[in-house]
């Protein structure tokens, strides 16, 4: 106990030094990501050899390996993926950001936050208030990069987390289980007091200081590399283009919009 108090004690000294510099000068910075996500092929991939897999995992490199930049101020965030080309086509993975995160923005003084997704040729603005999460401050640390990091954890609902994905089994396995099972993902979270930012990469924020590595038990999503205050300062702005939508009534079109498909496809079969 003493030694979290300790810890606790350092963080609220070192946010003190911080919050007097983001005072004295209005600052911007940008924090690079990059994520992994092991492959999981399921039974499917128990008849595949080991060489077919890496052929699949080879196809599949540009969903299960991906960058991103934040960029940031002392309120506003914008997340993008940076695009990628095919590992074996040399082309951008059209059809795979259909179901990806677009560009996200997350304001912490209005609670906002803002995506803009496109689907089958039509744009969206996904418009909501940013995600609830609460944080329990963990008695770890550890360094990343040049910068101390504390421990955080929270257990959100995956459904949250995953609402601009589609999959039939996410269907099938709402349709089987009970209305009233909820499905939760534990969030491991490292930030660092030393950017005093509640931002993060993805839909995470809330903690006091910068988020520089996330994992859900699936996923990992890590900082790279930090600029402070760049030479060229980067406006961030909403997106404003799209028809607006909030999370659920976006989940509702692309589950209908695909369920549309596979009947048309099933009724040209006969």
């Amino acid at each position: 106990m003493k030694t979290l108090l300790n810890k606790l004690t350092i963080t609220l000294l070192i946010l003190s030094t911080c919050s007097t510099t983001i005072n004295a000068q209005e600052f911007q910075g940008k924090a690079y990501y990059f994520s992994k996500t092991p492959m999981d092929l399921g039974s499917w991939g128990a008849r595949l050899s080991e060489q077919q897999k890496k052929q699949v995992e080879a196809r599949l490199k540009n969903r299960l390996e991906k960058t991103y930049v934040l960029s940031f101020n002392k309120e506003e965030s914008m997340y993008k993926e940076e695009d990628k080309l095919d590992a074996i086509s040399g082309a951008t993975d059209s059809w795979g950001k259909n179901f990806t995160a677009g560009n996200q923005y997350k304001n912490i003084k209005t609670n906002t936050f803002l995506q803009s997704q496109e689907f089958y040729g039509k744009q969206f603005l996904v418009k909501d208030k940013m995600q609830i999460i609460e944080w329990k401050m963990e008695n770890e640390t550890k360094q990343i990069g040049q910068y101390m990091c504390f421990k955080a954890t929270a257990s959100i609902p995956k459904s949250q987390l995953s609402w601009y994905v589609f999959s039939w089994s996410q269907i099938r396995n709402n349709n089987d289980s009970n209305e009233n099972e909820v499905e939760m993902a534990q969030i491991e979270a490292w930030y660092t007091p030393q950017i005093p930012i509640s931002q993060g990469p993805g839909e995470y924020w809330g903690l006091p200081g910068l988020i520089l590595e996330i994992n859900d038990g699936s996923t990992t999503i890590l900082c790279s590399k930090i600029v402070m205050n760049p030479k060229e300062k980067t406006k961030i702005k909403a997106p404003e283009k799209g028809q607006q939508v909030t999370r659920n009534e976006y989940k509702e079109i692309i589950t209908k919009k695909m369920t549309e498909f596979r009947d048309n496809r099933g009724r040209r079969r006969r």
